[in-house]
């Protein structure tokens, strides 16, 4: 896959809201494959690039290549069920791309 340096890449972390989970089982299971449709109709469009659950069922991860505004607005739909934390990341190309520009820099002084 061709990475394209202008787009935009961000690392979610989420946890699930233990506030917010249905005491009965019936009702989790319900909310629980709800929301999997919902993440997986994301991965088929390509709103989310990657998605993951840590094994002890209390968070996972996901990235997507959606604007700021895109993503808060994708995300929304989880709320209040889950809560994020979302972070911008670099390439390995934009982190040596980088570096080159300051090495660069410091040696024209």
């Amino acid at each position: 896959m061709i990475c394209d340096h202008r787009m935009p890449k961000f690392y979610i972390k989420w946890q699930l809201n233990p506030l917010m989970t249905p005491a009965k089982a019936e009702e989790r299971v319900e909310r629980w494959l709800e929301m999997l449709g919902m993440v997986e109709a994301s991965l088929k469009d390509g709103t989310l690039t990657d998605w993951g659950m840590c094994n002890d069922a209390s968070g996972g991860y996901a990235f997507s290549n959606q604007s700021e505004a895109d993503l808060y607005t994708s995300l929304l739909k989880y709320m209040p069920y889950v809560g994020f934390e979302v972070k911008p990341v670099l390439t390995s190309e934009q982190v040596i791309e980088s570096i080159k520009k300051v090495m660069t820099g410091a040696q024209s002084k």
